[in-house]
């Protein structure tokens, strides 16, 4: 019997829903976000439905599968037959990275700088058909929107198949200009994929209206479910050029029927499906996608633009007291380029893993990636209970 109590409503500020997270200011969600109470009664609740019936159970495991597609879609901007659900970002990279139409030279343009999930999976790709890999420095957006789109527009001129970026980059926390990158990327015959991992549930993002071609992202970050669940967005006009490398038995037209029908259904000549969901090769977490079903509802209640917002105000109290402090804050000054995330230089003469650690010591948790110290909130935080306690702690941590 699954004995969690029902969840309330979330509300942006209150972490009622989760009672068991012990730092007071948890501001990691761009590494890994705890689950909230409604994705833990999910989890039990779909895991006690198996522990009952076994098999029975898929029934209500394929249900919160459609419901989290159309979710999925609504968070996209897009139509559930462009959504596949996925096992997480880097599922999806690779997804596109080995199935593309490449042509042995192809140029693929990278960001020297991004995480290595956009990375490493085009590499691959590089080996496998003889691509050529172009990167342009992350530090040309960070500096500028305009410095960043020229500089990948040099290559573009060059001739370019695809370019990978991140919607957010995970160390400065820099929004990129998605919108101009699409624009380019069309003028020139190229294709652009996003990794969203940094973006989803905290950024909006409309892969539709921004004219982007793929985006992949991942549960436990920002969409606060667990790990093993993710999604892949395949604009519709690139589906049929596309040559399903990870394609699987569910990846059929009809692929269960010989399961349930009797005999005479065991096939092997049934065509590949026309959507994305021809990337959903074969068995998933279910458990993974019921805790993001939750999370995801909460959120979309919430509203993502709404979150943006609330994460942002919190930031702007926190990043003064840090300045003053001798962190050097490389959050974007335009607020049209920021995500939730907040990274700073630690103070000179300050070790940031020293600092992290003291900081959890005094209840408050951060990241160093790459050397940066980044504080990331999500709707949960409240900036009226935390921002002067966590400046408290920062001093704390600097003694």
């Amino acid at each position: 019997m699954n004995d969690l109590a029902p969840a309330p409503a979330a509300r942006l500020g209150d972490r009622t829903l989760f009672p068991d997270l012990a730092p007071f200011a948890y501001l990691n969600h761009a590494g890994v976000s705890p689950p909230s109470a409604a994705v833990r009664r999910a989890i039990g609740e779909l895991l006690a439905g198996y522990a009952r019936g076994g098999a029975h159970a898929v029934a209500t495991a394929l249900a919160v599968r459609a419901r989290l597609r159309e979710r999925l879609a609504r968070l996209l901007g897009a139509a559930p037959r462009d959504v596949a659900l996925t096992g997480g970002a880097t599922h999806g990279v690779q997804a596109i990275a080995l199935s593309f139409p490449w042509r042995s030279r192809d140029r693929v343009v990278l960001l020297d700088g991004e995480f290595p999930a956009n990375v490493t999976p085009w590499q691959r790709a590089a080996e496998l058909f003889g691509l050529e890999i172009a990167f342009v420095p992350v530090a040309a957006f960070e500096a500028s929107d305009d410095e960043g789109l020229a500089a990948v527009e040099a290559v573009l001129r060059r001739g370019a198949r695809l370019v990978a970026v991140s919607a957010v980059q995970f160390r400065s926390g820099v929004a990129m200009p998605l919108r101009e990158l699409a624009a380019r990327c069309a003028r020139h015959g190229a294709e652009l994929f996003v990794d969203a991992i940094q973006a989803l549930g905290a950024v909006p993002l409309d892969a539709a209206a921004l004219g982007l071609d793929y985006v992949a992202g991942g549960a436990h970050k920002w969409l606060m479910g667990v790990e093993g669940a993710g999604v892949l967005y395949v604009r519709p006009e690139r589906l049929a050029a596309l040559r399903p490398a990870l394609a699987g038995w569910l990846s059929h037209e009809d692929p269960v029927s010989f399961l349930t029908s009797g005999a005479g259904h065991l096939r092997y000549d049934r065509p590949l499906r026309r959507d994305a969901s021809v990337f959903e090769a074969g068995s998933q977490s279910a458990l993974a996608q019921a805790a993001l079903d939750a999370s995801l509802g909460l959120i979309l209640d919430l509203g993502v633009a709404a979150i943006h917002a609330h994460a942002n105000r919190y930031l702007d109290r926190l990043e003064p007291a840090l300045r003053e402090r001798g962190f050097g804050s490389v959050r974007a000054p335009d607020p049209a380029r920021r995500s939730c995330i907040l990274s700073a230089s630690a103070p000179a003469g300050r070790d940031p893993r020293r600092l992290r650690e003291a900081l959890l010591r005094e209840g408050v948790a951060v990241a160093i990636p790459d050397g940066l110290v980044r504080f990331a909130p999500h709707w949960p935080n409240d900036a009226d209970r935390e921002v002067e306690r966590v400046v408290a702690a920062v001093d704390a941590a600097l003694r």
